[in-house]
């Protein structure tokens, strides 16, 4: 751009603009107006545009009808980002002298998309185009960013970001915001005195941000560390270590774990995460067992990867995601929602406004992700825009701008995000898992299932004190399993549907070590009322009692069916003994030794609640595992 400036500011003084008599060129000014021209010249050459337009001022003060300090002082602006600036400078060099704009009509024609003027900026492109000899890469992308804001159906969508204030933003670029599932962390990125980068946390209470502090060794290093994405837990920060002597590329994602006495020194992800080529801006899904960043590679530019972490405990190879959201051209900073379904990201591939536009993508049925959609005007401009976050209500979104009301460098703002573009509304879920008989504390794995599509949303790990932290969306219901060698597996489920999403859900899940007579109630066994036919959404919690049986050969157990007391003794009775046999059956099918089975219905005795309420009905009418023998 800055050499674009200065090859506009030679044509605008070699060809003298043409200018009609009442103007004035840099070829009839003063000595005086010369002069301020000429240190605006300077300043331009050494990248100070501010201090150019002071000069171009003072040119135009003593030549007020000054059309090539117009000109200039239009590229300045538009070089500055200032677009309204800019637009008034060259409509005041269109009036001076309309076919001086020829020079200048690509910058005019950014002036005016600048400020949502696209039906302007096509036309002048177009005229740019029309009367050029050459071709212009840049004037055709400009012309198609144009043509897609104009024929876009949603000319404009709700945004009104506001400042973080002094707490967070300082006369430093501040950028790349990450946030805790809770919304009371934030984390972003701080380049201090213009050179190193250090990540700084602040903390939220009664809606007030407190005064970012660096966070300090071990994890601020003399090495620039960046682009950093927080764990909705908080346990986990993920980020990119650019020439870190270890690292394996120019750029590699690193990760420290959040203990007791504090954060552990950063850790190089290792292959195959980690390449020769560039890796940056990571982001983990609400488990931790997702990890989705950026790659540049020499043959292909910057696409979106994904990685999940194996039962082993290693990640798998990367994979691109599909062509919904890497094209031909750069994708960058990408952002899983805790809803686990929704994914934003950077990209100057898809049709968008200008450099990098801001997407969405939702996850579809089969797994892989919808078409990526453009987050809108506004949201994106005409400039690169990137580095969005949502917070867990889905309303609001955080992103770095070097607005105008910005404390002179990038700033991080937020704003409401409009309907259409927001993710699923999403609670947590948190408790700990403990040993039923010396209540001590267990570090395990949780399975989150999602009840109506039957599969795995999440797995959770516990910290070593067993704490967990599941982020869901609301209006769904769950099951909750829980496997840990030496105890029964524990399963339940709970709705999310009526909960009051501004409270987190706490539930305390309690493990029983295998011995005889050791029982738990299947909550995940279905039945429609009066039948005994397993119902689909039963095969998870079935396969994962195929699991226990199969992981511990000489257990032998009871089935046992329980019905509440509406209907007839007899037919109650008939009733918990097939449901109980279904079951084994189920079982045995899996290959399970009948042997080892035993099935057996009890009707409506030994109830657990009472049968006056359809709740108590509900519990009463339940399946029960039971240990006979080890």
């Amino acid at each position: 751009m800055k050499r674009y400036i200065l090859l506009i500011l030679s044509c605008l003084l070699g060809m003298g603009l043409h200018m009609q008599a009442q103007t004035v060129t840099y070829e009839n000014a003063s000595k005086k107006a010369k002069a301020s021209f000429d240190r605006a010249v300077d300043a331009v050459r050494n990248y100070q545009s501010k201090a150019a337009i002071g000069f171009l001022q003072e040119a135009i003060k003593i030549a007020p009808n000054f059309t090539d300090a117009y000109g200039q002082m239009g590229l300045c602006y538009v070089e500055m980002k200032n677009y309204a600036a800019a637009n008034t400078a060259f409509e005041k060099l269109k009036q001076l002298d309309s076919s001086g704009l020829r020079p200048v009509m690509v910058a005019y024609s950014k002036a005016m998309a600048g400020t949502g003027n696209f039906v302007g900026a096509l036309q002048l492109i177009n005229q740019y185009l029309s009367v050029i000899k050459s071709k212009s890469a840049i004037a055709e992308k400009l012309k198609a960013n144009y043509e897609f804001a104009v024929n876009n159906s949603r000319q404009s969508v709700p945004f009104h970001p506001e400042n973080l204030g002094d707490p967070v933003n300082s006369v430093d670029p501040e950028y790349f915001p990450s946030l805790t599932i809770d919304s009371k962390t934030l984390i972003f990125t701080r380049r201090v005195n213009g050179r190193n980068e250090d990540f700084y946390i602040t903390t939220r209470e009664d809606h007030k941000w407190s005064m970012a502090q660096n966070m300090g060794e071990p994890i601020n290093s003399s090495f620039n560390e960046g682009a950093q994405n927080i764990s909705q837990d908080g346990t986990m920060l993920v980020f990119t270590g650019c020439e870190f002597p270890e690292g394996k590329g120019s750029c590699d994602l690193y990760y420290s774990e959040k203990t007791a006495t504090g954060w552990t020194a950063p850790k190089n992800f290792g292959s195959p995460i980690n390449t020769r080529d560039w890796e940056s801006q990571p982001c983990l899904s609400a488990d931790k067992q997702t990890l989705y960043f950026a790659r540049e590679t020499p043959d292909h530019g910057a696409d979106i990867f994904v990685s999940s972490q194996q039962a082993n405990g290693q990640w798998s190879v990367p994979q691109r995601l599909g062509p919904n959201i890497n094209t031909n051209g750069r994708e960058t900073t990408p952002f899983i929602h805790a809803d686990g379904q929704t994914l934003y990201f950077a990209s100057d591939g898809h049709p968008g406004y200008g450099g990098l536009d801001i997407f969405y993508s939702r996850r579809q049925p089969d797994g892989s992700w919808g078409p990526a959609t453009n987050l809108g005007y506004p949201i994106n401009t005409i400039d690169e825009d990137a580095s969005l976050v949502v917070e867990a209500d889905g309303k609001t979104a955080y992103f770095a701008s070097d607005r105008s009301d910005s404390h002179g460098a990038l700033d991080i703002y937020s704003f409401e995000l409009y309907p259409e573009a927001r993710p699923l509304q999403t609670l947590y879920v948190k408790g700990y898992v403990y040993d039923t008989l010396t209540h001590a504390r267990l570090a395990t794995s949780i399975d989150v299932i999602d009840l109506q599509g039957g599969y795995n949303i999440a797995t959770v790990k516990t910290n070593d004190n067993g704490d967990y932290l599941a982020p869901l969306p609301v209006g769904k219901d769950y099951a909750l399993h829980v496997n840990r060698k030496g105890y029964l597996f524990y399963s339940d489920n709970f709705s999310l549907k009526d909960h009051n999403p501004g409270v987190p859900f706490e539930k305390n899940i309690p493990l029983q070590p295998l011995a005889a007579n050791a029982s738990i109630v299947l909550h995940n066994i279905f039945f429609d009322t009066k039948q005994y036919s397993l119902k689909p959404e039963s095969v998870t919690e079935l396969n994962k009692l195929v699991k226990l049986l199969q992981d511990n050969p000489t257990l032998t157990i009871e089935i046992a069916g329980y019905t509440d007391n509406v209907g007839t003794d007899k037919d109650n009775q008939v009733l918990s003994e097939n449901r109980a046999r279904a079951v084994v059956h189920y079982l045995t099918e899996k290959g399970i030794t009948a042997g080892r089975l035993t099935a057996k219905g009890y009707g409506e005795k030994d109830p657990i609640a009472t049968n006056d309420t359809e709740e108590g009905k509900a519990a009463n009418r339940r399946t029960v595992f039971r240990i006979i023998s080890l």
